[in-house]
């Protein structure tokens, strides 16, 4: 279980988290990371198992336990801004390859916004953090 655990997990920061993902590889701890969030987890993964809940049942409730700090995704948030406010950028970005990259820095760009706003759930959908961050993609892309 603690192999699938790790695999779940790292699949879910390589899509919802690649600036984590690219900082874990850069600092060579992605297997620390990993190991740790799944112990940390595992007396959880084992209450879970001794009420006769399903493995599948459990993996998920593991998951969603070890990435809530990780949501919501500061990247999938600036690739929707740029898709939607940037379309022409967004594409020249998408078509050289460089997407991933770009969004990458721009959260390292936006994160005293980010910061500033508490980025969470709750106010992902704030307007003004929204056109705030548009503010500061413009600047970026200029």
């Amino acid at each position: 279980m603690q192999t699938q655990l790790k695999e779940k997990l790292w699949t879910f920061i390589v899509h919802n988290n690649p600036e984590l993902m690219f900082n874990l590889q850069e600092d060579y701890s992605v297997t620390n990371y990993l190991d740790s969030k799944v112990k940390d987890i595992m007396p959880l993964a084992e209450q879970l198992l001794s009420e006769n809940r399903p493995v599948y049942v459990v993996e998920e409730l593991c998951l969603e336990q070890m990435t809530e700090e990780l949501k919501p995704s500061r990247y999938h948030y600036l690739l929707s801004i740029l898709e939607e406010e940037f379309t022409a950028d967004y594409e020249r970005l998408r078509e050289s390859g460089t997407l991933t990259y770009e969004v990458v820095n721009l959260i390292a760009y936006c994160k005293d916004i980010f910061d500033g706003y508490g980025f969470n759930a709750a106010n992902e959908e704030d307007r003004q953090l929204r056109y705030t961050v548009i503010g500061q993609v413009h600047e970026y892309l200029s």
